[in-house]
């Protein structure tokens, strides 16, 4: 597998909209008004080079969904760990970052294939998934905007009948 730059989400999924976020800190609350309305069974694959926000846009939606219970732990990358697990409440939240992953055959190993259907699933790097990829997962594509540091754009690419790109197209202009 390749490991720059990541490819980008299936060309075959449409483009649901798009969102521009100038600043770190507009991405964090971007995040975290997205936290709420995801739960149990829904994936975000995101795609982007490095650098391009999906581990600080991960870490925001957790953060948002564990203060929300008046919780705070601390929320690293798990490029290391592979798999970095959360609870908030009754809800299980993985963390994943596939990037040292040779395939989809690691991939089962983590034990990610039950997660899809039960927590919330946050992958980095959703290539090395191959067919393990969830049908009903949104796909956000990161990209860096050229010549300001910290703008990002965020695209989302989902079928069109999807529940969760249903609940995610508020967030994001058409």
């Amino acid at each position: 597998m390749s490991a720059l730059p990541q490819t980008a989400p299936d060309a075959a999924l449409p483009c649901l909209g798009r969102c521009d976020l100038g600043t770190p800190e507009a991405m964090t609350a971007w995040a975290a008004g997205l936290a709420p309305i995801l739960g149990p069974g829904d994936t975000l694959l995101l795609w982007g080079d490095l650098g391009a926000g999906k581990t600080h846009f991960a870490r925001s939606v957790i953060q948002a969904r564990l203060a929300a219970l008046d919780m705070s732990e601390d929320v690293p990358s798990p490029s290391f760990t592979l798999v970095q697990i959360y609870h908030a409440g009754p809800l299980e939240i993985w963390h994943c970052d596939l990037y040292r992953l040779s395939g989809p055959d690691e991939v089962v190993e983590l034990g990610l294939d039950p997660a899809f259907e039960s927590a919330l699933c946050l992958v980095e790097w959703p290539d090395r998934l191959a067919d393990l990829i969830p049908p009903g997962a949104a796909h956000l594509g990161f990209r860096m905007v050229p010549g300001q540091d910290n703008a990002r754009t965020v695209a989302l690419h989902a079928a069109p009948c999807s529940a969760l790109a249903a609940r995610l197209r508020p967030f994001f202009a058409p």
